[in-house]
């Protein structure tokens, strides 16, 4: 009988110890935490215990995107159950994506795991950064979203764009003091201040029990900045160790001495105020410093000052809201009373510096502005620098420009805009005052990344622990070790083009490519059921290939080569395999044209049987 107590007892506190363990893993994950083993656990009463998760001690850190191009920087963190997500950004599409609106991560590796996500964290507020969101956020299930206030009002902005009602169901967390931290699972959040081109621009640290992650996201260091002290990152060497920093590396090829705020600020002040017409600064909409201080020199000089572009309008409206900035009573007017006052005395700030296709400058110099037209007397102004990929698009719009303006000024010829990207030198600088164990360089293209990479073994890194990311690398540090795995997840693009996310693949990219490189070849035989012969002339349709009125005998030709390949292929009162027939005209009229022009369009057969 005693016996029988004492084993009733043991069993009865094995069950309540095993218990306060599986919580524990759940709720908090603290490093100390023994391996659980599996039990049998008795059904007493009503109560029924379960057996406890065993949780991988390992932080994963993936790059869904940012490691391979510019743009569409997204990174998840997994640790145990728990998942943080950094940034969701779009990349514009290049010149091989014909009708793609934009590109955005791929978060196949996420399905199924929404539940295990704590937060998407969001460093700022530039669409590299946060253009994915409304598309992404949807698809895990709307997670908590954390990050500073204008950041958020952004990304709500853009949500709601989408979805009208949907920035109402937003779970967001406004981190309004830099030294706030966020308990999330098994990571500790916090942040750090950084230089970049937007307000709000905010570094991320990720502490777990097996790595620190410090990450500023994009960043600059600013020389001599005004009204305060430069920025350190030395206290970030005092975090728990071992650390490790994923730096933006597009500055990793530059060695050009940066401008400071002061000098860039003088040389636009200057060109306004000998500017003998109308100015016209060409910016990023989110450019709001910037723009507030151009608001407050034409304040000082009597100018008036025309905004263009909705996200320019739209960023500063949220600015206002948010006391960040105060515009001067009466400087602002719109863009259609901008010809009301003397040419010299109107600053028209607008987006389309990259040469976007509806933009307000390409507007502008399309002569398609409704209240704008360039003057030979006005002075343009780029202030802001190209976007990797987009060289091709700016220098074409300077060209036309050139030939409408005597006065058009740009970086490569005087300082007229601050970089928000670090260099060499300041890349060497971050790596001296952080210390950190382990360096990943990541959004840029890979070449950036293996430059960053050398700056760092020049500076006496050890190669083992540096990483240079793909998109969809697996870095995996645990309490011993640290290594980038053979195994990738999804990474690949996803295409948004008008209202379809993803439907258009690389094989319908690749249409459209063959579609722009050569055109279209459409051919339409109608054949009799019982005989299998063409009946009549075979029509031709071609887009993009050749003009027919100017190509006779090429159709001629292609009408008789039908003929024969449907005469081959059919037999009389024989069943019909179409798909055959279609086959062949594909391929034997494919192989003909490319003979006679060295061009093969996309064939097209319709086959009406009759």
């Amino acid at each position: 009988m005693l016996c029988r107590t004492l084993w009733q007892s043991k069993k009865i506190n094995m069950e309540k110890n095993d218990t306060t363990q599986a919580q524990t893993v759940v709720q908090t994950q603290p490093t100390n935490t023994p391996q659980i083993k599996k039990q049998k656990f008795v059904r007493r009463r009503k109560t029924q215990f379960h057996n406890p998760v065993v949780q991988d001690k390992s932080l994963k850190i993936i790059p869904l995107g940012g490691c391979e191009e510019v743009g569409k920087n997204m990174t998840a963190f997994e640790y145990g159950n728990d998942i943080v997500i950094l940034d969701m950004g779009l990349m514009f599409p290049e010149e091989d994506m014909p009708g793609i609106d934009y590109v955005i991560p791929n978060v196949e590796y996420l399905k199924g795991k929404e539940k295990n996500i704590r937060a998407v964290v969001f460093s700022h507020g530039h669409l590299d950064h946060i253009g994915a969101a409304p598309i992404l956020l949807k698809k895990l299930g709307n997670p908590q979203v954390i990050g500073r206030p204008l950041t958020i009002e952004m990304v709500k902005h853009r949500v709601e764009d989408m979805s009208r009602g949907a920035a109402k169901r937003l779970k967001a967390v406004y981190i309004k003091d830099l030294k706030q931290t966020i308990s999330l699972g098994s990571f500790n959040l916090s942040f750090f201040q950084v230089d970049h081109t937007i307000m709000d621009a905010v570094g991320v640290i990720l502490e777990t029990p097996v790595a620190t992650v410090i990450h500023p996201g994009d960043w600059t260091i600013e020389k001599d900045p005004l009204n305060r002290q430069p920025l350190s990152y030395t206290h970030l060497a005092n975090l728990k160790r071992p650390t490790v920093l994923m730096l933006e590396s597009l500055g990793s090829t530059n060695s050009k001495e940066p401008v400071t705020e002061e000098e860039m600020l003088n040389n636009l002040y200057m060109l306004i105020g000998k500017a003998p017409g109308r100015t016209i600064i060409a910016t990023f909409s989110s450019q709001i410093e910037r723009i507030k201080q151009i608001l407050e020199f034409a304040a000082r000089t009597n100018r008036k000052v025309a905004l263009d572009g909705f996200s320019m309008k739209l960023n500063i409206e949220l600015a206002q809201k948010l006391g960040y900035i105060k515009i001067p009573k009466g400087v602002i007017i719109s863009v259609d009373k901008a010809n009301s006052y003397p040419d010299n005395k109107v600053v028209i700030i607008c987006t389309g510096a990259q040469g976007e296709e509806m933009a307000a400058l390409s507007r502008i110099v399309a002569g398609n502005h409704k209240h704008i037209k360039i003057k030979k007397e006005d002075t343009v102004i780029f202030s802001s620098s190209v976007i990797p990929g987009n060289e091709r698009t700016v220098q074409r719009l300077k060209d036309t420009l050139y030939r409408q303006s005597d006065h058009v000024y740009h970086s490569d010829i005087i300082d007229v805009h601050m970089s928000g990207h670090g260099n060499i030198e300041g890349i060497k600088q971050m790596l001296r005052e952080i210390k950190p164990d382990y360096f990943v360089p990541v959004y840029a293209n890979h070449y950036f990344l293996k430059e960053a990479a050398k700056i760092a073994v020049e500076m006496g890194f050890r190669k083992d622990r540096i990483f240079v990311p793909d998109n969809g690398s697996i870095i995996k540090f645990t309490a011993s070790s640290a290594e980038i795995l053979k195994d990738k997840v999804p990474a690949n693009y996803v295409f948004v083009d008008g209202l379809g996310v993803g439907d258009v693949g690389e094989i319908v990219l690749r249409d459209r490519q063959m579609l722009a490189e050569d055109g279209m070849f459409v051919i339409v035989a109608i054949i009799d059921r019982q005989t299998g012969k063409v009946r009549g002339s075979p029509d031709i349709i071609s887009r993009g290939f050749v003009y027919l009125r100017e190509s006779k005998d090429l159709l001629a030709q292609t009408r008789r080569k039908v003929i024969e390949i449907v005469d081959k292929s059919t037999q009389k009162d024989m069943p019909v395999n179409w798909t055959y027939v279609k086959d062949e005209i594909r391929n034997r009229i494919g192989d003909f044209l490319a003979t006679k022009t060295s061009r093969r369009p996309m064939i097209l057969p319709v086959v009406i049987e009759v």
